[in-house]
């Protein structure tokens, strides 16, 4: 009888344990430049890294800044996603694959949405829908739907990974498990008009996120 009830002791104890890497089992949470959680939902700028700080001292220079513009004077819709000089760029939310959840992780499917209105149709979440067979370049559009994960959203998700101290996109979504889809970085892609598109690479883009506020 004494040894049932140690047994039963030891059995209690360990269902009331986490399993092993439990405590661990969700990603790091992404920081802004300030060291504060990313959340969903709230506005921030995508700074490339390095940026040039305002010391007041001369000119301030701000770096560069993730805006959308049109694709030609002829073709204005959808908007393509470039990265422009000497502007700190549009302001943009992150929304997680699990919209209870209220933090931007790493290695986490997320949509990511530009602040602004335009007289486009579409929507002005990021896409993966542009493709340049000239150049072999997969580009980043908007025009994407927000939430529903599954093979009919598979192109609109992105993800945040750590990259040395800051972070960087990728493209690898996870939302569809039957899918077949491409795991590359999102980086940058000058075109023939000097445009600094937002397109799959090899070279990774280092970023940071600054509030908007």
């Amino acid at each position: 009888m004494k040894s049932i009830c140690i047994l039963l002791a030891v059995l209690f104890a360990l269902s009331t344990q986490p399993l092993l890497g439990e405590a661990d089992a969700s990603p790091e949470q992404v920081v802004d430049t300030e060291g504060k959680k990313v959340r969903a939902g709230v506005d921030y700028y995508i700074r490339p890294v390095p940026t040039t700080p305002c010391d007041g001292r001369g000119p301030c220079v701000v770096g560069s800044g993730f805006v959308l513009i049109a694709r030609s004077p002829n073709e204005t819709c959808p908007l393509n996603v470039v990265v422009v000089e000497g502007f700190r760029g549009q302001g943009v939310t992150f929304t997680p694959v699990n919209p209870k959840k209220g933090v931007i992780r790493v290695s986490t499917d997320l949509n990511i949405k530009t602040s602004l209105n335009t007289s486009c149709e579409e929507s002005t979440i990021w896409t993966l829908d542009d493709f340049d067979s000239s150049t072999g370049q997969w580009f980043v559009t908007t025009g994407g739907v927000l939430g529903n994960p599954g093979k009919d959203t598979v192109d609109n998700w992105f993800k945040i990974e750590k990259y040395e101290d800051d972070y960087k996109f990728v493209f690898c979504p996870t939302v569809c498990n039957f899918c077949k889809v491409m795991c590359r970085n999102v980086g940058i892609f000058r075109d023939s008009n000097g445009n600094q598109r937002v397109a799959l690479t090899d070279v990774p883009y280092k970023v940071r996120f600054q509030p908007s506020a």
